[in-house]
This record gives structure tokens, C-alpha cells and sequence, in this order.
């Protein structure tokens, strides 16, 4: 028989959370991307059950009441045009430069990757408004998902390609210019995790029409890409490359034949 004590031990114990607010997330998130990606679904209904939805996880996560985060769903469900506009160039971007892609309706239903940005694309307006735990709660359903950990705080220009996407890991600081193609298990990730620098830039920034292939680990807040660079697999990098480079790890390999 359970007693009393161990009960009242537990519950003193026990953090102030609601778990309930993971749950209504991922509801949130899957039903927010079905409404924007499925033709079939009726737009009104899904946008009210949204909004339903959206004031209950504010309810629970908005601890500061002044704030009156449920205000933000007017101005969040305005931005969706814009934010399909991005993800419709990057699923364009995928269809255009994976060779085993056969349509853009591949790429919508099949790629984690585009599940991954779109997630991200969707949770980073209401980071930017400041609202708690919700995109952090949405973007790590996409990785639970995917294998793809991007953070909401990331800035990720247009056109943005993930292949294969399972690994990849994108840092809160990370700057994304557009027409970027990362490959699995690329980190773009800090060199220091220390909390003294958590309010500046740790991850790095990566210019315009830069490929990053498989496994390459690239540190750091002043770590710079240069434009049109290609960064081989299996690279580690922790200072800036210049424009126009490629970086490769060159490795040897020994055969012995018996």
C-alpha cells in the first residue's frame, strides 16, 4: 500500500511544471503544419482550432500575466503567407539540388528536413516576441521527429536545403544566409558552453550559397563561412574561412591484403 508520507515526499520533490504544456504542443505543432501544408483541410476550422489551442498553452506558460501573451496570436497568424512564401523556396531549393528528389510533393510529405525548418520557421515569431517555452517545446518536437535540433534564436535566410537532416544540430546564435545546404550530422554549434556567455554570440555565422557536407562540426561566435564556400565532410572548424574556399579532411587509409 502506498502511503501518505511517500506521497507528500514526492510531491515536495517534484518540479513546478505542467506537463500538459508538451503535450498541447505538439497537438499545436502537428496541426499547424497540416493546416498550412494539406489542401484538403478546411482552413477556418483548423485557424479556430489553432487559436483555441494557442490560449490554453498561453495560459499556462504566460507566467507574467501583464503581458497578455494571448494578444500575440493575431499578429503570429498574420505572418503565416509570409512564412510559407520561405518555405515553399525552401522546399523548392531541396526539389531543386537533391537528384533523388521526384516532386515537390516528395519533399513535402517524405523530408525531415523540411519538416525541421518548418517547424523552426513557425516557432521563430513567437521567440522574437519574447513568448516562453513554446517554440523551444516546438522545435523539439521536430527533433524528437527528425534528429534535427535547431533552436528558435537561430537567423536562417531563404532557400535553406537540409539533406538526409538525421544529426544536424543548429545553435540559438547561429546566422544562416540564403541558398545554405546542409548535409547530416553538421553542427553549427559554441565553443564554450559556459553560462557567462549566454548573452553573447556563440555559433557561428555561415554567408550566402555556402554547402556544408556530412559530419563537419563548425564552432564559435566569430567563426565565419565566407560566401560560396564548401565545407567537406568530417571537418572541425573553429575560425573563419574566407570567401570562395573549400575546406576537406584529408585522411589516410591503409589496406593490407592477406
Amino acid at each position: 500500500m502506498i502511503s501518505e508520507s511517500l506521497i507528500n515526499a514526492i510531491k515536495a520533490r517534484q518540479p513546478d511544471i505542467s506537463y500538459k504544456v508538451k503535450t498541447k504542443t505538439r497537438a499545436f505543432t502537428s496541426l499547424l503544419f497540416e493546416c498550412l501544408f494539406d489542401k484538403d483541410v478546411n482552413l477556418e476550422q483548423s485557424l479556430k482550432k489553432l487559436e483555441v489551442l494557442f490560449k490554453e498553452l498561453v495560459e499556462i506558460v504566460c507566467w507574467d500575466k501583464a503581458k497578455k501573451c494571448d494578444k500575440i496570436w493575431n499578429d503570429y497568424v498574420s505572418d503565416f503567407p509570409r512564412i510559407l512564401d520561405l518555405l515553399n523556396q525552401d522546399a523548392q531549393a531541396l526539389e531543386d539540388h537533391d537528384p533523388a528528389s521526384q516532386s515537390l510533393e516528395e519533399v513535402y510529405l517524405c523530408y525531415p528536413g523540411f519538416y525541421a525548418i518548418a517547424v523552426y520557421r513557425l516557432s521563430r515569431p513567437l521567440y522574437l516576441k519574447g513568448l516562453p517555452l513554446i517554440p523551444r517545446l516546438m522545435t523539439e518536437h521536430a527533433h524528437e521527429r527528425t534528429g534535427v535540433d535547431i533552436h528558435p534564436g537561430a537567423a536562417i535566410g531563404c532557400c535553406f536545403f537540409i539533406d538526409h537532416a538525421t544529426g544536424i544540430v543548429i545553435g540559438e546564435t547561429t546566422i544562416i544566409k540564403d541558398n545554405v545546404k546542409l548535409y547530416q550530422g553538421v553542427t553549427l554549434g559554441a565553443l564554450y558552453v559556459s553560462k557567462a556567455v549566454k548573452h553573447l554570440k556563440r555559433h557561428p555565422t555561415v554567408e550566402d550559397n555556402v554547402t556544408i557536407y556530412a559530419n563537419a562540426t563548425v564552432l564559435g561566435g566569430d567563426t565565419v563561412i565566407g560566401k560560396n564556400s564548401v565545407i567537406g565532410g568530417n571537418v572541425w572548424i573553429t575560425e573563419s574561412v574566407p570567401d570562395n574556399s573549400m575546406v576537406y579532411h584529408k585522411s589516410e587509409k591503409g589496406i593490407k591484403q592477406f
